[in-house]
């Protein structure tokens, strides 16, 4: 019987791993499918606290791992399967076999929806994005161009106007999803350019393997043209990784876990959730650490007053 286990390495996942490791828990991390999660596949991240020139996000991911594994977090590459509740723990399924522990820490993250294109993995942090938020500081008075029609996309193109020089906004169709106030707000704002009823066939990098421009289609009469822009920002969605949870754990209706009472609690006794998984409003690294403190935190509690310590 493990007291705390926790699922998923980003920034949740690893910040939880550090604080339970200091309660003397001696947590049990499985890294996933994707370890290190999202910031795996960043270049420089310039704003997480603490760094004024900013680190790479791979070593930030392996600076938490190490701190979390000097307290004596335990780590092992395996992805959860299943889960089952029980009267004082739970069940989760690795590899075929079921281990029980009193708490568990869900900090599995949400994978960015892509396009499927080409050369995607390789150019991700390299003029390929899916958070303004993150990135878009790194593109001064250099046209860039967001994908997608909803709330998001149009939230994103607005944001990149404070720094890029034109934001091209490409939609499949001829309207955009977004809420009306969104998109008229977006549209009207002079460096935004929709392209509309098109869709991107191919990224197009320089000789450095940096974005130089993509290849478009138009959906309707064919034609294809190529778009100068030094990034593309996708935002057509994130997936949160929670299917194994699924009739199990209480969602909203894209699958994000629910947290109750104004903490980091889930429906289910002793299981909580942290970071991306359970949040689609901020998605940046330094919320998904203050999630995977307050989980490590509730979990703390929870064996404290069910006797599990």
């Amino acid at each position: 019987m493990e007291k705390v286990i926790i699922l998923g390495t980003g920034c949740a996942g690893l910040t939880a791993a550090i604080y339970a490791a200091r309660a003397n828990l001696a947590p049990l991390v499985f890294e996933g499918h994707e370890p290190g999660g999202q910031l795996s596949t960043t270049t420089l991240v310039e704003n997480f606290p603490g760094f004024k020139e900013g680190i790479m996000g791979p070593e930030l991911v392996m600076n938490m791992k190490a701190q979390a594994e000097r307290f004596g977090a335990r780590f092992q590459y395996a992805d959860c399967k299943g889960l089952k509740p029980a009267p004082d723990h739970v069940s989760i399924e690795i590899e075929g076999k079921w281990i029980d522990t009193r708490t568990l820490i869900i900090a599995s993250g949400a994978s960015a929806k892509w396009l499927g294109l080409e050369r995607e993995r390789e150019l991700c942090g390299h003029g390929l994005t899916s958070c303004a938020t993150c990135d878009g500081a790194f593109y001064r008075n250099v046209p860039v161009c967001v994908v997608g029609g909803g709330d998001s996309a149009c939230e994103e193109a607005t944001f990149l106007t404070r720094f890029a020089s034109k934001v091209y906004l490409i939609h499949r169709r001829d309207q955009l999803r977004a809420s009306k106030i969104m998109a008229d707000r977006t549209l009207a704002n002079p460096k935004v350019e929709p392209i509309w009823n098109s869709a991107i066939t191919q990224y197009v990098p320089d000789a450095d393997g940096e974005m130089r421009a993509v290849k478009l289609q138009n959906l309707q009469g064919g034609a294809e043209r190529e778009l100068e822009v030094k990034c593309v920002f996708v935002a057509v969605g994130h997936t949160p990784n929670t299917a194994s949870f699924k009739g199990i754990l209480a969602m909203d209706g894209n699958g994000y876990l629910l947290q109750h009472g104004g903490t980091t609690a889930t429906n289910v006794p002793g299981v909580f959730a942290a970071g991306d998984v359970s949040d689609h409003r901020y998605r940046q690294a330094v919320t998904a650490a203050g999630q995977g403190c307050a989980a490590a935190l509730d979990a703390e509690r929870h064996l404290a007053e069910h006797g599990g310590e």
